[in-house]
């Protein structure tokens, strides 16, 4: 167990020292709500495009707004012009959100040949002078999304703490970085060496850790190591909320609970997907969904199997019948998924 369990983050106060990361294309409502059912303490809708979120009519659109039962939750946004990320950020706020991140991260091609999210990373002048025209207008926690460097070079690494110290003095409230380049996307290995040293030259700025966090075990050791004030799960928690149950065990100094049984991981399965046919359309939710059951069927003893089936169902019917046939769900077996969107 790490000798503080808390998270403070501007006005926020977690009771523990983990969050989930936004991701583009996964932290919708439901995962976020399973997130928190197993006990995380923040989450981040998925990453939002600044020029979407500052158009009007775009931002009218329910999947942009947090939902009444999820709070605190913060929401990231990327783009490469200070006004624009700055009407992004203050219309997020007014619509609830609570948090904003500005993300200098982002290593998606599309994203770098619009010389947004990490491409900025080489362009320190104008990390800075986002960071401070959004800093101006939002009274709401800010933070900052970045990435160990664009590359390995000593040019790269001196900017990401040009960067760093700037955002200390403008008092930015965290800054979470991934242990890997730009360049590296996510190959190899995450170095956490550097992100403990960003650490020690920064002081008592709230620094949380990202990158190839799995296992518990592993992320707490990591956190120790690093001296790091807490950690953003990402990728880990994709088809896996049961990580944060475990991570709140270990911060609480309880025993990890067993791992998921089959007849559990079928429950946990049909409440994701009864949460996406609330969001989606059917069809659109079952094509959505095979992410996240690529990933939930890993703990499955005849995982392929079970992902041949998962990704061939092509509609609601199909999926309940491939989780009665490989879960034993028999209570399933007479009933449908609903098919409403609200």
């Amino acid at each position: 167990m790490l000798s503080t369990k808390e998270l403070k983050i501007g006005s926020l106060v977690l009771p523990y020292r983990f969050v989930q990361s936004p991701l583009s294309g996964y932290s919708d409502y439901a995962m976020r709500k399973l997130a928190r059912d197993f006990g995380c303490p923040f989450t981040f809708a998925g990453v939002m495009l600044a020029k979407s979120a500052a158009n009007p009519r775009v931002l009218r659109k329910s999947e942009f707004h947090p939902h009444d039962d999820e709070h605190p939750v913060g929401a990231q946004i990327v783009g490469e012009e200070p006004e624009i990320m700055v009407k992004a950020a203050k219309d997020l706020v007014a619509i609830g959100y609570d948090l904003i991140d500005l993300n200098f991260a982002c290593p998606a091609p599309k994203v770098l040949r619009r010389q947004r999210g990490g491409y900025l990373l080489n362009n320190p002048r104008l990390v800075r002078e986002i960071i401070e025209a959004v800093r101006d207008v939002v009274m709401c926690p800010l933070t900052i999304k970045l990435r160990s460097g664009w590359d390995n070079s000593q040019e790269s690494i001196e900017n990401v703490f040009e960067i760093c110290d700037f955002a200390k003095k403008t008092g930015i409230d965290a800054i979470t970085i991934h242990g890997r380049t730009v360049e590296a996307r996510y190959k190899g290995t995450a170095d956490w060496g550097i992100l403990a040293e960003i650490k020690r030259s920064l002081g008592n700025v709230t620094i949380l850790g990202s990158g190839d966090l799995f296992e518990p075990h592993r992320i707490v050791e990591l956190m120790q190591q690093s001296g790091l004030d807490g950690v953003s799960i990402a990728r880990g928690a994709v088809g896996n909320p049961w990580i944060f149950r475990d991570l709140k065990a270990m911060f609480t100094g309880a025993d990890i609970p067993a791992p998921p049984t089959i007849k559990e991981q079928s429950q946990i399965i049909r409440q994701h997907f009864e949460l996406l046919c609330k969001l989606y359309l059917p069809k659109k939710a079952v094509v959505y969904f095979r992410k996240f059951l690529a990933q939930y069927c890993r703990r499955h003893p005849d995982r392929k199997k079970v992902q041949t089936d998962f990704v061939a169902a092509r509609t609601a019917s199909d999926l309940a019948e491939a989780i009665v046939k490989w879960y034993g769900d028999n209570d399933l077996a007479a009933q449908s998924f609903p098919a409403v969107r609200v």
